[in-house]
């Protein structure tokens, strides 16, 4: 009996154990399952990203150091590429040029609007909510409807603007604008800050709704003015919001080639032309696909640096 007692027991103390192990070999199965779908799930992301991204960077990469025009094989060159343009291309650096102070064009007035519109419209009334919508309405518009847009303002015989400035008497500010080597680049800078104001306006908004109302409360029991209080409380929260800005407007106005292409096409004489325009015209026009992967290489180079730079700027002071 004793020993029919203790099989019971024993019988009885091994059922729970293997029900547990059925149930953690179930679980484990189950969460196996579960890794293998959501792995599935990203792999058409992975391969969109390896088709469309990966193998072209690195086909560029390989062709950077070739001598390619499109049609025959790559021929392996080293760095003759990148040499040439640093030392053996004026053009190269003509553009650079162009590209620096359209950049510089473009970031200062589109900041600067930016914010200003941001704190004058920051209150949600009707009246401020209509404005941003008029104000964010271009960044909806494709760049190459506002360049035409803006090529018919530009027109110097029928346009609109040089037709107003030729009926107040100020003839002497109606000017070729598209058709001037030293006018067009600004030109085109402006119509990139109209294009793209309400869009940085809106980033702006969003940054000055998290600044704490105690802190302009208590300036202005200190006695504060609306100057000091900008730049006491305004400006020092929002550089973080500023960064931002800024880097984004310095990537737009390198990759701005869908708006100068449409307007000028870099012309005249390459007065007009940035960074992408040009590796557009040395890969399209000239077939030399070698080169222009080259400065591609040296544009992705110039962006990094700038919003480096930018970036260490403003964490200094805040």
């Amino acid at each position: 009996m004793k020993t029919t007692e203790t099989g019971a027991r024993k019988g009885a103390s091994l059922r729970p154990s293997k029900l547990g192990s059925k149930r953690q070999g179930s679980s484990g199965r189950l969460a196996r399952a579960n890794d293998r779908a959501l792995f599935l799930m990203i792999v058409p992301a992975i391969i969109m990203y390896a088709v469309f991204y990966l193998y072209p960077t690195l086909s560029n990469l390989r062709y950077a150091f070739s001598e390619w025009d499109g049609l025959q094989e790559a021929k392996f060159i080293g760095t003759k590429n990148f040499t040439r343009a640093l030392t053996n291309d004026d053009i190269f650096y003509k553009v650079l040029g162009n590209n620096i102070e359209f950049t510089g064009l473009v970031v200062i007035f589109q900041t600067g609007l930016s914010l200003l519109f941001a704190i004058f419209l920051l209150k949600n009334t009707r009246t401020s909510v209509a404005l941003r919508t008029l104000y964010f309405f271009p960044t909806i518009i494709s760049s190459v409807s506002v360049a035409m847009v803006w090529q018919f303002l530009y027109e110097p015989n029928l346009g609109p603007i040089n037709t107003f400035l030729n009926s107040v008497g100020l003839d002497f500010l109606a000017l070729n604008w598209l058709g001037s080597e030293t006018v067009t680049l600004r030109a085109i800078a402006f119509t990139q800050v109209w294009f793209h104001t309400g869009q940085m306006m809106v980033v702006y908004i969003a940054g000055l709704q998290q600044i704490p109302q105690e802190l302009y409360e208590a300036a202005e029991v200190d006695g504060a003015s609306r100057w000091q209080q900008f730049k006491s409380v305004t400006w020092p929260m929002a550089l973080p919001t500023t960064a931002v800005v800024m880097a984004y407007t310095t990537i737009q106005s390198f990759r701005a080639f869908d708006l100068v292409y449409a307007m000028t096409q870099g012309g005249p004489n390459n007065s007009s032309s940035i960074l992408v325009t040009l590796i557009y015209l040395t890969a399209f026009n000239e077939l030399r696909f070698g080169y222009a992967a080259t400065q591609s290489i040296y544009l992705v180079i110039f962006i990094l640096a700038l919003t480096a730079l930018q970036r260490r700027i403003l964490r200094t002071r805040y």
